[in-house]
């Protein structure tokens, strides 16, 4: 009888080793920009000595920020206010080819205000459920590529709209008008090449049956909550009020209000950023390498940009090469635009990503339209950079 039980306690232990080796797995699976940015934080600690300093790396400002945002925009995804927008605008399609094109524009003029991965994380399970009433599924692969890249350019327009905006608009203390004067042009001409994508993707008839769609009552006290704390959040961005004053805001009333919202918030995020902090941190007083960086990525911060973005990700680029250059309109366009490319040139293309896997539809022939999707905006907006550059 105990040989019999130790057996059986042999094969938990077991069980539980394997169920702990699968769930690291999928934590380094899902987290590797966190893993990489805090073993590149770790591997130069062993060059610079930890000390004091490391806390003066960090731009609190930035993280409060980025906090308070995360937290506003899950809670108005979860009160059903982007669930709502979506279907009263849906009610007047006809034809696919107009659903696409409001599903993609949606996405691309909602970025804006609630991030590219918020509107990917909104707009793409709506779409699979839309189009599978629609009886249009084969189309899912095009119209999901579409609204990943009109997510990740049309986050590119606000300060607010992805977080290496939000850090390069704080850490360079851009004004207003000199931000918008460097991204508008590619914003615009990345929406016109998106609705003629659109508009000739297909001309067949469809019919969307909005009341069969899951509704959600909006709760209009939170929604009225969240709309005062984006305001403040907003004035906050624009340097008004100080970045405390919206992050005890959201704390208090968000613990009082909605509590649960608080877990939906994107913490390995914000990590990822305090561990990009102290890795750039602990270059700049190397000197070798930041007399190197500096070389490099001075005078050529789009490039720059583009290349970094394609390896590690616009927003770790961002920060990354935000320490060795002067140019903040440069490094903006090269790491918003850099967005495109590879899969990993921006996180926010792996939530699209992972919606698919769920779906039968084959990710190879996903990833290969998405590459060639986005290498064709790429050379757009590469080539708007080079005319503007050269006029």
């Amino acid at each position: 009888m105990q040989v019999r039980h130790l057996y059986f306690n042999s094969m938990s232990n077991s069980a539980k080793n394997i169920k702990f080796k699968n769930d690291i797995k999928e934590f380094f699976k899902n987290e590797t920009v966190l893993v990489v940015s805090f073993v590149l934080a770790v591997a130069s600690a062993f060059v610079v000595k930890p000390s004091k300093d490391y806390v003066d790396y960090i731009d609190f400002r930035t993280i409060g920020l980025l906090f308070s945002l995360m937290v506003i925009m899950a809670g108005l995804n979860s009160i059903g206010v982007f669930s709502f927008l979506a279907r009263s605008v849906l009610k007047s399609v006809k034809k696919f080819s107009g659903l696409a094109l409001v599903l993609v524009v949606l996405c691309f003029f909602m970025s804006m205000l609630v991030t590219n991965d918020v509107a990917l994380i909104t707009f793409v399970p709506f779409t699979i459920v839309t189009l599978k009433m629609a009886k249009g599924k084969r189309k899912l692969i095009y119209i999901v590529v579409l609204e990943t890249i009109a997510a990740n350019l049309g986050s590119m327009l606000t300060p607010i709209g992805n977080p290496q905006n939000l850090y390069l608009f704080s850490a360079y203390h851009m004004g207003i008008g000199e931000f918008f004067k460097t991204v508008v042009p590619y914003g615009a001409l990345s929406l016109a090449v998106l609705v003629l994508c659109c508009i000739f993707s297909s001309r067949k008839s469809i019919t969307v049956n909005i009341e069969d769609i899951d509704r959600k009552p909006v709760d209009k006290k939170l929604f009225a909550v969240y709309c005062v704390l984006f305001i403040l959040a907003v004035l906050c961005v624009l340097r008004v009020i100080h970045y405390l004053v919206i992050v005890a805001a959201v704390i208090i009333v968000v613990l009082i209000a909605d509590r649960k919202t608080l877990k939906k918030v994107d913490y390995s995020l914000l990590f990822t950023f305090v561990f990009l902090f102290i890795f750039i941190g602990n270059l700049g007083n190397i000197s070798s390498v930041n007399q190197f960086l500096k070389n490099v990525v001075e005078g050529n911060e789009v490039v720059a940009g583009i290349v970094s973005s394609q390896f590690i990700s616009n927003v770790p680029a961002a920060v990354l090469l935000s320490g060795f250059t002067e140019n903040a309109c440069a490094l903006l366009v090269g790491v918003n635009i850099g967005g495109l490319g590879t899969l990993i040139a921006s996180m926010a293309s792996l939530i699209s990503f992972k919606f698919i896997q769920k779906e039968s539809v084959s990710t190879v022939k996903y990833i290969l339209r998405f590459t060639g999707f986005n290498v064709l905006f790429l050379a757009v907006n590469i080539a708007l950079w080079l005319v503007i550059s050269y006029v």
